[in-house]
């Protein structure tokens, strides 16, 4: 969708809807770090520098093949996850209760009665009931975050600590085992060699691509976080895709919670510790912005892989679980520092010396798409004409 207008003052000025996933990376041309290609070139490359690293301090324990299916295993819980709150983070939002929300999935369907019922009918209720409880939880956060105006941080915070609790007052505090042999059978065992783990991340992640990039609910969800007011302007009904954006997170977590019952045969209110974080820092590592209206999933998946595989070469190196935290957290700067300072060069104007844009005109930076030609009438206001021009 666009839109033009002429300006009385003299000269041109085309104001075109940018597609939403690119509207933040054309503040610097065709710069090497402007696009999502260019940003994934550079995961690459860090990537392959691990691996290096880990060739070099390892050497064959790091190549062998068992230990990269160990590091692609390890890193698929956390990869589900982590495709969700791509979304959230993308729609302008934070999710701090996935972790929570796993834990409490995994227990809810492993009580005695879940699996009781998964005897009689077929082990696949327990993965109903875990990715029921997820998207049920993840509802609560999006209405209370949508209609209650509360903000994200808070809401999911406080549904943290509400599902902890709930998860060890239903598990009374110990750790429930899966019964259900075909269920671990399932989700233990492999595919052609492949972890069926792996291939269940590699099946969300290609789920969220195409949703991502191909459906109109991935445009919108990069309107919305590119500008909700112009998004809602647009005829986007923002409360109602953020509600969407929390369940679709939601289920990712029950999804997630059902690969972790898989792997260890448990349970429990102590899974998913942490999850949150690791999700969000994976994410951001992999080029999504915190302020929302830019992100990729292949971005995600390549941040979720460079995190597991700092994990691996320090395993094998024996080195500390606290050094491998400060490294983690120097990674974590140095990927914001990079987004700060990509995003500052996407949102810089140029404007004449009456205030209003230059005569030259061109593509209004961090736009959502649609945000032009679908905003209102009114001159001046989000999509509309400027004063003293004329629509065309």
């Amino acid at each position: 969708m666009s839109s033009s207008t002429t300006a009385t003052t003299g000269g041109v000025a085309d104001v075109s809807a940018t597609p939403a996933g690119n509207a933040r990376d054309t503040g610097r041309g065709s710069g090497l770090m402007s696009g999502p290609v260019g940003r994934n070139l550079g995961l690459v490359v860090a990537l392959a520098i691990l691996c290096v690293v880990g060739l070099i301090t390892a050497g064959d324990r790091f190549a062998d093949a068992d230990n990269v299916l160990t590091i692609l295993r390890g890193a698929a819980v956390l990869g589900v996850v982590s495709v969700g709150m791509t979304f959230v983070i993308i729609g302008g939002g934070i999710d701090l209760s996935v972790g929570a929300l796993v834990a409490l999935a995994s227990v809810w369907a492993t009580t005695l009665a879940t699996q009781q019922l998964a005897e009689d009918i077929h082990w696949i209720v327990l993965v109903f009931t875990a990715v029921v409880v997820g998207s049920v939880a993840g509802l609560i956060n999006g209405v209370v975050i949508a209609y209650g105006k509360l903000a994200a941080f808070i809401a999911t915070l406080a549904m943290l600590t509400a599902a902890r609790g709930l998860a060890e007052i239903i598990a009374n505090r110990r750790t429930q085992i899966v019964r259900d042999g075909a269920f671990l059978d399932f989700f233990s065992g492999d595919v052609l060699g492949v972890p069926t783990l792996v291939i269940v991340w590699a099946l969300v992640a290609a789920a969220g691509w195409v949703v991502l990039n191909r459906t109109t609910f991935g445009r919108r969800t990069f309107a919305v976080g590119g500008n909700a007011e112009a998004a809602r302007l647009a005829g986007i009904r923002v409360q109602r895709h953020t509600v969407k954006l929390y369940v679709l997170s939601g289920v990712t977590c029950g999804i997630a919670a059902v690969m972790i019952m898989g792997r260890t045969t448990t349970g429990s209110s102590t899974h998913g510790t942490l999850l949150e974080l690791e999700a969000i820092a994976a994410v951001v590592i992999g080029g999504t912005l915190l302020i929302g209206g830019r992100g990729t999933i292949v971005g995600t998946v390549l941040g979720v892989l460079i995190f597991q595989t700092l994990d691996n070469i320090f395993t094998l190196n024996n080195l500390s679980s606290s050094a491998q935290a400060v490294a983690q957290g120097v990674i974590i700067v140095l990927a914001v520092l990079l987004q700060q300072r990509v995003a500052t060069g996407g949102f810089r104007f140029r404007r004449s010396d009456g205030g209003a844009a230059s005569s030259g005109g061109g593509v209004v930076q961090g736009a959502p798409a649609g945000a032009v030609s679908g905003g209102t009438s009114e001159p001046g206001g989000p999509g509309g004409a400027r004063p003293g021009a004329l629509t065309t």
